[in-house]
């Protein structure tokens, strides 16, 4: 039987290198940015609300803003789409990911204080493309910046390998799990590394992104609509 190929853009490796990222920025932006979230947007959402129910106008402002920039991004990742999938040099998710490298580089020499709003910001928005872009790895729908849709399906698929001895359902489970191990490390890098080097440790999180890039010129399904 002919083994299914994948752009290396949905391989575990590049969905585990993309969940290390989506983990370790959570970690690092919440620590070293007052506790604002960069990519769990329904968590800043909801201080939002508490911060508009205690008449906070000020503070919710505070979460509003990488909300916005979270939409934004949306936008930049479907107009890098756009404007790029034609092109047979690189890949149009490689621009994206350089864009995130890049950006996540600037944000480590903005210090704390005034402008962690600036730089929560500026992630929201790196994670909002590295969201848009990456949605699939393996033929799974799953996600590199949040673990609650990931548990959901790899448990259900859990389920049926339990039930019905299904070996691809294990498999398939087994990935689930690993990009959500994989996501907890990053946030313990996240932690570890921002505990001891404060707003620098951002630039550990371009070393995962540099890697994606790379590993995406080693394209195994020429299919650029993917």
């Amino acid at each position: 039987m002919q083994r299914p190929r994948f752009q290396t853009s949905d391989t575990f490796q590049v969905g585990g290198l993309l969940a290390l990222v989506g983990g370790f920025l959570d970690a690092h932006t919440y620590i070293s940015r007052g506790g604002v979230f960069a990519f769990a947007q329904t968590g800043n959402l909801i201080m939002l609300g508490i911060r508009i129910s205690e008449g906070s106008l000020g503070q919710a402002l505070r979460y509003l803003l990488p909300i916005s920039a979270f939409i934004l991004g949306v936008l930049a990742a479907e107009l890098i789409r756009r404007y790029f999938l034609a092109r047979s040099d690189f890949h149009w998710r490689q621009i994206v990911v350089a864009a995130e490298a890049l950006i996540l580089a600037a944000v480590s020499f903005i210090p704390q204080g005034e402008l962690n709003t600036v730089s929560t910001t500026l992630i929201s928005f790196l994670c909002a493309m590295q969201v848009e872009s990456f949605r699939k790895f393996c033929g799974n729908s799953y996600s590199t910046t949040m673990c609650t849709g990931n548990l959901r399906s790899g448990t259900e698929l859990l389920f049926h390998f339990c039930a019905d001895r299904h070996k691809k359902d294990g498999k398939r489970s087994a990935q689930y799990y690993g990009i959500i191990l994989l996501f907890v490390l990053g946030a313990v890098l996240g932690g570890l590394l921002t505990r001891l080097l404060s707003v620098h440790a951002a630039l550990f999180g371009c070393l995962p992104l540099i890697g994606v890039f790379w590993l995406m010129y080693q394209e195994l399904e020429p299919n650029r609509e993917l």
